[in-house]
């Protein structure tokens, strides 16, 4: 190779393996942050959604998603304790009307509501809450409409996803 080969590669390098590098780190930081948040159906058995009465034990309006911590109680008396997810992040439901402030009015700890749920495809009592509504019907922190359930208000563990390939 001859001494003006060997420059014009090096020249090339230095000029252009810089910008190839950022290329990629910019495409890197772009892939990471599309893949970083999760979708619903890969955390919760979304083709199965369940109703319950509950009693709200605290909701928390936070990015990215508002939380709810529930009871409800069996059909033999038992109470069990569930967290969840609850429903839309803070931005859509104040552009659905539920601020901070009317969403933890509504929701404040004693409060009963009907819940429409996923359980976690973990199984056990985490749940994402697709829709909740008083005890009159109305739609609370929630701009979603008619939600198909099944319901299974006193069922114990309410609907559970089985483990293994085919769910």
């Amino acid at each position: 190779m001859t001494s003006k080969a060997v420059r014009h590669r090096l020249s090339f390098m230095r000029n252009r393996f810089p910008k190839l590098l950022v290329l990629v780190g910019v495409l890197l930081l772009v892939s990471a942050s599309v893949w970083a948040h999760h979708g619903t159906a890969t955390s919760y058995d979304t083709k199965h959604v369940w109703s319950t009465w509950a009693t709200v034990v605290e909701y928390r309006y936070l990015n990215p998603h508002p939380s709810l911590a529930f009871d409800r109680v069996d059909k033999n008396g038992n109470v069990e304790h569930w967290e969840s997810e609850a429903g839309n992040n803070p931005s859509q439901l104040a552009r659905a009307g539920w601020t901070k402030s009317r969403s933890l009015e509504a929701l404040r700890p004693g409060t009963r509501v009907k819940l429409y749920i996923s359980t976690a495809l973990a199984g056990g009592h985490i749940a994402v809450v697709v829709k909740m509504e008083s005890e009159t019907g109305e739609a609370i922190a929630s701009e979603k409409g008619d939600v198909a359930a099944i319901d299974m208000d006193g069922v114990p563990d309410g609907y559970q996803p089985k483990p293994g390939p085919g769910k």
